[in-house]
């Protein structure tokens, strides 16, 4: 299947970091068809040779990639070329026109993919000039970068542009947590084996607890932090959406509309908020200075690009529940901050202690973790015997399956996953207009409350650079008898 692939914001921070990264590892494992082009649009003033060269210095800067050697990224750099427009400009979208429609040797493309990412304030208008000069077959899919919109009214906004000119099965809505290995195994672990479906309800399972840590700061992304923050950023899209694999119902069959519906259940069955509740059942914080891998850090107001009065939230911790017959009275804890302790994805799914207590030691409830970052895999913690006679005590022990070790020869990175399912036009793992349009409207009565809050309790809780959040996050879910990880 031949393809041609256009990244809108070609020289962009995403671009050259994750997306043309993850374009070379499908190119180095033999999984790009044959026949793709890779055109890079943006405003910069570079050649198709120039622009390789450019990309293969960022290359080196990318962490934690096998980096290619010269002939390797000569092959690949074959595939590449480059279109200075100006987004701004109707004629810019005639030229890209005549670049996809210009004579192959093999061909029209099958499929056209279009890539925008780039800010999301451009969608509507980069939409409406695509349909202009009919880039919109049905042979066109548009993949929509994060984060689409700031509230419900933008995010409906931006869907009601890219409707106007594109079916909603051209419209690709990425979220890369849903690329990486542990949550499709998820699916697999839930859908494809007996085992736990007897156990996932609420006379098995006490609560769920979402984790996405990380201990980077903004960096220089602070311009865009401050007016995004760490509801926005994550919890209303990736916690959101992890949230709904873990609870949804099994599908009718393994297929988009079917996955999403049911995903759809999940987000219409969550509790809503209340101007109480709000204050009852989410924590807020943002980071002070300290010390994170031995060495200081500055507090989020000491960043660059971040107001010094601030009072951007860069930590969430919040309790919720499903309200359906399988997951009645179940907690669910999600928290994401930036500067905690470890760089740390995770779903840990804590089991009710076993009802009558015979053997002396641990009395530790089992628990099934999905680990997503830093390395992703599952592990299930149990208590086993030691020693021997009547007295016997148990022990904590943990079957766990590392998938890098298990899958070695065939791994791939989410973003690579998901360029491949976009360019095969497989929607499983992107999201759907009314998925992303109900997770806003759950959030918004936090985003409102916190608007009237702000000036009763002065904004977010101080928490100290290199731990876990603030205390409150600690008592939120105590309140239950419960403790995160951590803690326990």
């Amino acid at each position: 299947m031949s393809f041609d692939l256009v990244l809108f914001g070609g020289t962009g921070d995403l671009a050259w970091r994750k997306l043309m990264p993850a374009l070379f590892q499908a190119f180095r494992h033999g999984k790009l068809p044959q026949g793709g082009r890779i055109l890079a649009a943006a405003r910069e003033d570079f050649s198709d040779a120039t622009y390789r060269s450019w990309l293969r210095e960022r290359f080196l800067d990318v962490e934690g990639a096998r980096q290619p050697g010269g002939e390797e990224f000569a092959r690949f750099a074959g595939l590449v070329h480059y279109l200075r427009v100006d987004l701004a400009q109707p004629g810019d979208y005639v030229q890209i026109r005549q670049w996809l429609d210009a004579p192959r040797d093999d061909g029209p493309a099958d499929t056209v993919v279009l890539y925008l990412a780039t800010s999301p304030h451009l969608f509507p208008q980069i939409c409406e000039q695509l349909g202009k000069v009919e880039l919109n077959g049905p042979n066109v899919r548009v993949v929509l970068e994060k984060p689409l919109g700031h509230d419900l009214e933008s995010a409906q906004e931006i869907n009601r542009a890219v409707r106007s000119v594109f079916s909603e099965g051209q419209a690709f809505r990425i979220d890369h947590y849903l690329g990486k290995s542990a949550v499709q195994n998820l699916m697999a672990l839930r859908f494809g084996n007996a085992l736990f479906e007897p156990l996932w309800r609420r006379e098995s399972i006490a609560n769920i607890q979402i984790t996405l840590a990380e201990q980077l700061g903004v960096g220089t992304r602070g311009d865009f932090y401050d007016r995004t923050g760490a509801l926005r950023d994550m919890i209303q899209n990736h916690a959101l959406q992890l949230l709904t694999m873990i609870a949804m119902e099994p599908p009718s069959r393994n297929d988009a509309g079917a996955i999403r519906d049911e995903k759809l259940k999940v987000l219409h069955a969550l509790k809503p908020f209340t101007e109480d509740s709000v204050l009852h059942d989410v924590i807020r914080g943002q980071y002070r200075g300290g010390t994170v891998d031995g060495r200081p850090v500055p507090g989020y107001r000491g960043e660059t690009k971040v107001p010094p009065h601030s009072r951007t939230e860069t930590f969430v911790a919040l309790r919720t529940e499903v309200q359906n017959w399988r997951w009645s009275g179940v907690p669910f804890y999600l928290r994401t901050g930036k500067r905690l302790a470890a760089p740390e994805a995770q779903i840990v799914v804590n089991f009710h202690p076993a009802p009558h207590r015979i053997f002396p030691g641990a009395n530790v409830p089992n628990k099934l973790v999905i680990k997503l970052q830093p390395e992703d895999g599952l592990e299930l913690h149990l208590l086993a015997a030691r020693g021997s006679g009547p007295s016997q005590a148990l022990s904590p022990v943990c079957l766990d399956l590392d998938f890098d070790k298990a899958f070695a020869e065939n791994r791939v990175g989410g973003y690579e996953r998901l360029l491949l399912e976009a360019i095969a036009g497989r929607l499983n793992l992107f999201v759907r207009s009314d998925e992303q349009e109900q997770a806003w409207h759950w959030i918004e009565p936090v985003l409102r409350a916190w608007e009237r809050d702000d000036d009763v309790s002065g904004g977010p809780r101080p928490y100290v650079a290199g731990t876990w959040g603030p205390a409150a996050a600690s008592a939120l879910v105590a309140r239950d008898g419960f403790a995160w990880p951590e803690e326990q």
